[in-house]
């Protein structure tokens, strides 16, 4: 008996918090003015304005994840390796990465995009927009994160396989590029599935940056709706597509845990 009544006692207050947030939504129901919701939330003609230029900035948000997620892996790997090696090179990458994984996203893009161009005036004969230098700003973060998922992944390749490749007359950068890495890349793919599924979100923050009709993220395209139709209805739309895009992705990152953990 003293073992059932804890799981009782655990059961009815799991139900009596389940019923009282059930009495609460009932209530928020009854109380909500779904009408004003409708008007300003769920607007069907405001909804349909959006439409085809949404999907131009869906695309855009992609675009920007797909970039700044390829260079900043390719920079994650070097930086990881310049880690794990010693001297000015190793010290250079830990003061890299602390500082970009130490700085909000948010403020490393506005220091590419406006204070970068201003600092250096040549750049501005390029006609390099802003969002693109905010997404430079983004591929550093990326990189100084990616970072360390590719140094733990380095650091899990058991050594016999190092010294299995050294063994074989391969040089030291050989057994790196073509043992190591590779079997590295393989134990963080879950971690790094995940990192792209924060990277899509981020791009959000390139609203900073400012962008043109063609250049436009997602969640820019929906402040500019907001502020054109004065209406919240702009916001629900791009939650929803971003959701149509994460969803799949974070379901990609759950099965792929699980194979993983399998394997293992």
């Amino acid at each position: 008996m003293r073992d059932i009544r804890p799981t009782v006692r655990r059961r009815i207050s799991r139900v009596s918090s389940y019923l009282v947030f059930a009495a609460i939504v009932v209530v928020l129901a009854f109380v909500a003015d779904w009408s004003m919701i409708a008007k300003v939330f769920f607007n069907q003609e405001v909804a349909k304005e959006m439409f085809p230029g949404i999907f131009r900035a869906a695309m855009n948000t992609i675009l920007y994840t797909l970039i700044a997620f390829a260079v900043g892996l390719l920079l994650a790997i070097v930086l990881a390796l310049m880690k794990l090696s010693s001297g000015p090179f190793k010290w250079f990458a830990v003061g890299f990465i602390e500082l970009f994984r130490g700085l909000p996203a948010l403020l490393t893009i506005f220091v590419m995009a406006f204070a970068v161009p201003m600092a250096f005036q040549a750049l501005k004969a390029l006609r390099i927009e802003g969002v693109h230098f905010g997404l430079v700003g983004l591929v550093f973060v990326t990189g100084a994160y990616t970072a360390e998922i590719i140094r733990a992944g380095i650091q899990a390749v058991p050594k016999g396989q190092h010294e299995a490749a050294r063994s074989l007359g391969m040089s030291q950068m050989r057994t790196m590029i073509t043992v190591i890495l590779p079997q590295a890349i393989r134990i963080v793919i879950p971690p790094l599935t995940n990192e792209v599924v924060m990277l899509l979100k981020d791009t959000s923050l390139l609203f900073i940056a400012g962008a043109t009709k063609l250049n436009k993220e997602l969640t820019q395209f929906g402040r500019d709706g907001v502020s054109s139709y004065f209406n919240a209805t702009p916001l629900i739309v791009v939650a929803i597509f971003y959701l149509i895009i994460t969803i799949p992705l974070t379901y990609l990152v759950s099965r792929l845990e699980k194979k993983m953990a399998v394997k293992q």
